[in-house]
């Protein structure tokens, strides 16, 4: 009976010290370098803002956050490095619009679940998509581009990022709430997909803001209109696709942090109380809005549903599309 007593305290003084030991790693977090995996290549609107949270964050955090790009397969290869990292706090995923709401309607054999492997930490940015034309065009308004659609269905084309991009899925919802028969033609990347737009050879694209801001203050690209629910601050002469008569339409590309399902609350909370503080800095906001990008922010629950509704509403655009990916 002694040796069952004895045997039972120090198992229980084993799990206090294993408890105390787990509470005061979190307490300390972060301890060591934290590394933010963009799954895209470097110099996309992704990247530059993780780079831009990553500067911030170290100051905020005392550690040095690392940004990773591991780019390929939509963002699948990066999403599934950080589903499959021990979760401590340590490697996160700068998530995306496809990678986290859209990817797994579009491919057959997903390696990750994010639903299930991914806890969200913050909502981070939002970015509205233009719909531009290169300015020899002939239409000049949403109305005009939709009677020339009409007029000779198949014969305008709206080029795309590449197939299941946030680029590809705008001119897919503006399709099915138009009706309007415009040819998708794809890219591996939305700096070739802007250069054949201004040179002409595809009539259209509804680019994310960051890339095509330059050409559009330059004179090589016309604005038609927004992607958003609300007009751009940098382009207020420019309407919504809705109010322009697309009723109901809005795309908007957004990003936000990720962490390992399994990673303690404490350290979720700490992180996102830490990227809340960044994001509403005045110079964070002021960098970001040159770029076109919304800084958010919020809570974890918020991003939360924000996922759920993503997904559901394109769930729906890729179905109806038959949109399919190897």
């Amino acid at each position: 009976m002694k040796l069952w007593k004895r045997a039972a305290s120090t198992a229980a003084a084993c799990l206090a010290i294993a408890a105390g030991t787990a509470a005061h790693a979190q307490e300390d977090y972060p301890s060591k370098p934290v590394r933010i995996v963009v799954p895209f290549a470097p110099g996309g609107s992704t990247d530059v803002v993780a780079r831009i949270l990553a500067e911030k964050l170290a100051l905020e955090l005392k550690q040095p956050f690392l940004v990773d790009n591991k780019a390929g397969a939509g963002g699948n290869i990066g999403a599934d490095a950080v589903a499959k990292a021990p979760a401590d706090g340590y490697t996160l995923l700068m998530g995306t619009t496809g990678v986290l709401a859209i990817n797994s309607y579009l491919y057959k054999n997903m390696s990750y679940d994010a639903a299930r492997d991914f806890t969200p930490v913050s909502y981070t940015s939002l970015i509205t998509n233009i719909l531009v034309v290169k300015p020899e065009q002939p239409f000049k308004t949403v109305g005009e581009l939709l009677a020339a659609a009409r007029g000779k269905p198949g014969t305008l084309t709206f080029a795309s990022s590449g197939a299941g991009s946030s680029t590809h899925l705008s001119g897919e919802l503006f399709k099915a709430l138009s009706g309007a028969d415009i040819l998708h033609v794809p890219y591996k990347g939305s700096s070739q997909a802007l250069t054949d737009v201004v040179s002409g050879q595809v009539t259209m694209l509804f680019d994310n803001a960051p890339s095509s801001m330059g050409f559009i203050q330059g004179g090589k690209l016309r604005a038609v209109a927004v992607t958003s629910s609300k007009r751009m601050p940098g382009l207020p002469d420019v309407p919504t696709i809705d109010e322009a008569g697309v009723k109901g339409y809005e795309s908007l590309s957004w990003s936000g942090i990720v962490a390992p399902a399994a990673t303690p609350k404490p350290v979720i909370a700490k992180l996102n109380a830490a990227i809340d503080r960044v994001l509403k800095m005045e110079d964070v906001r002021k960098r970001l809005a040159g770029l076109g990008v919304d800084a958010v922010g919020g809570a974890p629950e918020v991003f939360a549903r924000h996922i759920r509704a993503e997904s559901e509403k394109w769930g729906k655009v890729v179905k109806a599309a038959n949109i399919t990916l190897n």
